[in-house]
């Protein structure tokens, strides 16, 4: 091995990227380069390889069997919201036995069941009262994107230079947009007394502000009650909005990292901008964590509320513990989400239907089906059996965030720390970045961690994430309700090996032989032995 690709444990250096990467900036200004208007609309495809920071195939429409799911995902995100609604239990469409009964039903009378399909699809429509809550959701985020505190951290440096900045305060917005959402609800200060949950003596303080005589409070089950019209709401505004970043990108993009691949439908899959930001709101963690997010941590309690009420005041403890898990693993999330700022969803998918229309409408529709399912098909389960799969869930969550953890602590003692009780073992990669502007390249360095974790699989925290995944869609029991429920495990296991085999490309493009030689430290992409 080469005196640069040793393990060398005396060089350090700052920051952080790929995998269990950290990265130096080299003492760089960390303000965003910006192209101009007129420069951006002149450099189409012969710049396009310098703003895709090391990725030159584009994104998941490379994959011929994701790039299928793409063109049919919106009418599928339809049926799926008609598949888990009230009006189900009005069709003959078996859902809760898809391969015994749904398919051979569907394959003896195919004219009818393509009718059948296409009927439920398009009785999915948008109303004021769905587009009124998911546009009241997202002001209620926006404002506290603004005005909660935090300090300023920043993403790793792309190909061109740009440093992205951001203020750290999702932990905050978390539990803040939690009490929100429950106090404005029925069950807090404004409710029915018979549905309050909250003690009289916080319940009177409200009452003397005079508050809950001018509002009127929601049903805590909204999210169910609205989900259908909500959800179509979103598929148009995700549509239309990802025109608009497309266009922003090539003719307004915020930093050197845009350009035209020559393809419209390329430019508006994969999209134009890396870091697209409107008025100074970075428009990618705004849709990916704060609406995508924070929509999927509430769903569940709010899907398990409207359950409770609707089977006669009955737990369903698969459900509840469904719910409750995913908000926790949530939770983690928001805690890591400096983390995900360092993740190939942002350092190297562009914001494009793919990323924005996918976290505006699929997380909803796919990452909350196996909840949402349960309402009118409760999960059976009993306390005991639940609560199992509870903590095998939990097991996953705190085991994805220790390997996350462990690879922020590398990156922040810039590789002085301990991991696992030893000096970790890594490698130093070089890497060059080229100013957009002037030309100038200049070579920097990554430590590429490879123990702990990040020595057993490159990606072996996906397998932690997998472990909870299918934990909450056992939780829906696929024994009784069927193959369905587990939709979300199943397309999150393609997600991840897809996402995997991309990581491996990007980083090979960015670091070459030294990626090569880190490959032979730690072989396997995300099961040790196995894959």
């Amino acid at each position: 091995m080469s005196n640069q690709t040793r393990y060398n444990l005396r060089k350090r250096t700052v920051g952080g990227t790929d995998g269990g990467a950290a990265t130096n900036n080299g003492g760089r200004s960390t303000e965003p380069a910006v192209a101009s208007p007129k420069k951006a609309a002149s450099s189409s495809t012969n710049d396009y390889k310098s703003g895709t920071n090391w990725v030159h195939a584009g994104g998941i429409e490379a994959n011929p069997y994701l790039f299928v799911l793409l063109v049919a995902s919106p009418f599928l995100s339809l049926i799926l919201a008609y598949a888990t609604s009230g009006s189900i239990l009005n069709n003959d469409w078996r859902v809760t036995h898809p391969l015994t009964e749904m398919l051979p039903a569907c394959t003896s009378d195919v004219s009818a069941c393509i009718s059948n399909t296409l009927s439920a699809g398009i009785s999915v429509v948008p109303t004021m009262e769905g587009a009124r809550f998911i546009l009241t959701f997202m002001a209620v985020a926006l404002v506290l994107e603004r005005l909660l505190p935090g300090k300023i951290d920043f993403g790793p440096e792309t190909a061109t230079g740009h440093v992205p900045k951001y203020v750290d305060n999702g932990v905050a917005h978390c539990f803040v947009y939690s009490v929100l959402f429950f106090l404005g609800s029925n069950l807090g200060p404004c409710g029915n007394v018979e549905d309050q949950l909250l003690p009289g003596i916080l319940v009177d303080l409200f009452e003397k502000t005079g508050v809950c005589g001018v509002y009127t409070p929601y049903n805590f089950g909204i999210m169910y009650d609205v989900f259908e019209s909500s959800l179509s709401f979103l598929n148009i505004f995700g549509i239309v909005f990802c025109m608009f970043l497309m266009f922003k990108g090539l003719y307004f993009p915020s930093t050197q990292d845009s350009g035209s691949s020559g393809s419209w439908v390329k430019d508006y899959l994969w999209g134009t901008e890396l870091y697209p930001r409107v008025f100074g709101l970075d428009l990618k963690r705004f849709i990916n964590c704060r609406f995508s997010m924070t929509f999927w941590q509430l769903a569940g309690f709010s899907f398990c509320y409207r359950s409770y009420v609707l089977h006669g005041n009955v737990m369903d403890w698969g459900l509840f513990f469904s719910a409750l898990s995913q908000y926790l693993y949530l939770v983690k999330f928001f805690f890591w989400e400096m983390g995900y700022m360092r993740s190939i969803d942002i350092i190297v998918d562009r914001a494009g239907y793919e990323i924005q229309w996918g976290c505006l409408v699929w997380v909803p529709s796919v990452y909350t089906f196996h909840s949402r399912f349960l309402v009118q098909h409760p999960s059976g389960l009993s306390y005991a059996a639940a609560l199992s799969l509870f903590a095998l869930s939990m097991a996953g969550v705190l085991l994805n965030y220790a390997a996350d953890r462990e690879r922020d602590v590398f990156r922040a003692s810039k590789g002085q720390c301990k991991v696992w009780g030893s000096k970790p073992r890594y490698i130093t990669a070089k890497y060059t970045i080229v100013d957009g502007k002037t030309g100038k390249s200049t070579e920097k360095s990554s430590l590429l961690l490879a123990s702990g974790f990040w020595g057993m699989a490159r990606h072996f925290q996906y397998f932690f994430e997998l472990t909870a995944a299918y934990s909450w869609c056992f939780l829906a029991n696929p024994f009784e309700n069927g193959l369905l429920v587990m939709l979300y495990a199943l397309f999150l296991t393609g997600l991840l090996v897809d996402r995997s085999k991309r990581d491996t490309e990007k980083c090979k493009l960015k670091y070459g032989k030294y990626y090569d030689e880190y490959c032979k430290l730690v072989p396997y992409k995300i099961v040790p032995g196995i894959y």
